[in-house]
């Protein structure tokens, strides 16, 4: 009987004072207060005060770097320190909203109420002009009716009412900026067009020319060009950003998004040590920012660092937020695959142990461990053992639909099918099992990965090509390891499996190409992967 998210799956605003100060100064994980702070240069005009002026500058800084809890503390010194000054709450509101890229999963009733709240005593306090009130109203579009209006409707009506405050006050480039961050995040996963990104990116270059430091526009465009086809234009923004917010965690993490997309690990090795060094162990960045670093050290064969950073960000406080969870059940499982270690996959524990808090409330992340565990018992030969985590995978698929979690339940049915494939190869069907992965692999890719993730624990055209490879198709799945590396250049495992596949399908140029390639990942290797051994030893033949 199948208890996914039960039994032994389940591993598991204050005052604006000195006090709330130093606490602010920790959680961006610095010892000086938010006023000296080096979070970017933002100017956002408010009918307030001038000292209340100063300090929603600071605010709107760590909003822009999504420093969610020392954000809604500067706001709430915003008002006391000028509480006529209504704007203060529409701050508040617009971080109880937390991370657009994240919707609509971190939208949870009680925080849509809450930002409800926070609009009414916006305007209970005081807006003294019309724009402050267009952009009261603009969030109040996305809160409004939120228990009769599905969230995709209210995400467009928030969209439509940015875009025309954008345009209503063509001098106020905070509205532009915040528009075009509405814009990205309400992207279509199956558009490969980019439109929404696309158009986001378009209003926020010229912004980036003319204000180099505000942390907002360099954080925008990394988000906006995060896909394969289009990542190598938010190089500029992710070279920048670190620069810009040096004390914001999430500032340091994002360039790692563009440098994971390019491929370039040791840029994202540095920058997701930078960000977990200096994110607070109360927040969930730095366990994000791990995951992406044990993620770029496996592609540089850098085995013994990824499994220190994973134990060291096990060590630390357990936070009970979706980025965190999926961060704790993703490192353990690609340490295991990512080396084929298929026996350690399959028992993978989820982490931090039971009582840290309830995996139910993170379908999608308990799935990672699911798949890594029904992925290593179907390669170890326990077709009924991957037929559990299959069945455990469309429950959690189920809890995902009824969450109206839409993108997540589509992940995990192809995490489901790959599962499936995988049985039916165990099971010594392979012509089966192939008709099946394939299939997985064209879901795959209709969409895009996930903001909290740097890749698939596996891509499935890489599950493919593993078994196309096997069942003496070379030429086939070398077809299929380069279409993964088209997608996630200088991944190791498809630049191995592409040398391994040109080189029994007689292409000796091909595998001489993506073995030298191994090789130079392999450069900074701190383990002698046999893959690695293989690549010199047919380099020193030819």
């Amino acid at each position: 009987m199948i208890r996914s998210i039960g039994r032994r799956w389940q591993l598991g605003f204050l005052a604006a004072s000195g006090l709330g100060a130093l606490l602010a100064a920790i959680a961006i994980g610095q010892e000086k207060a938010p006023e000296t702070a080096r979070l970017g240069k933002v100017e956002f005009k408010v009918e307030c005060n001038g000292a209340a002026q100063q300090t929603f500058n600071r605010a709107m800084a760590l909003y822009h770097s999504f420093a969610w809890k020392p954000a809604a503390d500067t706001f709430a010194a915003v008002a006391k320190a000028d509480p006529s000054c209504g704007m203060a709450h529409w701050g508040r509101a617009m971080v109880v909203l937390d991370n657009p890229f994240v919707w609509p999963g971190n939208l949870t009733p009680a925080k849509l109420d809450e930002t409800a709240a926070a609009l009414d005593a916006a305007r209970s306090a005081g807006l003294k002009s019309a724009r402050e009130k267009d952009y009261v109203e603009a969030v109040g579009a996305f809160v409004r009716d939120r228990d009769k209006v599905e969230h995709p409707a209210r995400l467009r009506a928030f969209g439509e009412a940015m875009a025309k405050l954008a345009a209503r006050y063509p001098d106020d480039k905070e509205a532009s900026i915040l528009s075009a961050l509405v814009t990205s995040a309400s992207f279509d996963p199956a558009d490969k067009t980019y439109a929404n990104q696309l158009r986001a990116a378009k209003i926020l270059e010229p912004i980036f020319l003319a204000q180099p430091n505000h942390p907002g526009v360099a954080h925008y465009l990394i988000h906006s060009y995060d896909y394969p086809a289009i990542a190598k234009h938010g190089l500029n923004a992710a070279k920048r950003y670190a620069q810009i917010a040096p004390d914001a965690p999430h500032a340091l993490h994002m360039p790692s998004h563009i440098f994971t997309r390019v491929g370039h690990w040791q840029d994202s090795i540095e920058a997701n040590r930078a960000s977990a060094k200096a994110a607070s162990r109360a927040q969930f960045d730095g366990h994000h920012a791990t995951d992406y670093m044990v993620y770029a050290h496996l592609q540089l064969a850098q085995d013994k660092a990824a499994r220190q950073a994973l134990q060291e960000s096990l060590a630390t406080q357990a936070v009970d937020h979706f980025g965190a969870a999926y961060a704790y059940a993703a490192m353990p499982a690609r340490v295991a695959l990512e080396v084929g270690d298929w026996k350690a996959a399959a028992n993978v524990a989820l982490a931090p142990a039971a009582g840290a808090y309830a995996w139910a409330k993170y379908p999608q992340a308990e799935a990672i461990n699911a798949f890594a565990r029904g992925v290593g018992a179907a390669r170890s030969g326990d077709s009924a053992a991957a037929k559990t985590e299959q069945a455990r995978l469309l429950v959690l698929r189920d809890v995902a639909k009824d969450r109206k979690l839409g993108y997540w339940a589509e992940q995990i049915e192809i995490q489901a099918q790959l599962v499936q494939g995988l049985s039916l190869l165990a099971d010594r069907k392979t012509g089966e099992a192939i008709e099946v992965l394939s299939a997985a692999a064209k879901r795959e890719d209709a969409t895009e990965k996930h903001v909290v993730t740097p890749g698939p624990l596996l891509p499935a055209r890489e599950i493919l090509a593993d078994v196309l490879l096997e069942a003496g198709k070379a030429a086939d799945a070398q077809r299929e390891y380069e279409a993964v590396l088209a997608r996630e250049p200088n991944r190791y495992r498809a630049t191995f499996g592409a040398a391994r596949a040109a080189r029994q399908a007689g292409n000796a140029q091909k595998a001489k190409l993506h073995f030298a390639a191994l090789v130079d990942l392999g450069r900074s290797a701190d383990t002698q992967r046999d893959s690695l051994l293989e690549a010199r030893q047919f380099l020193a033949r030819k």
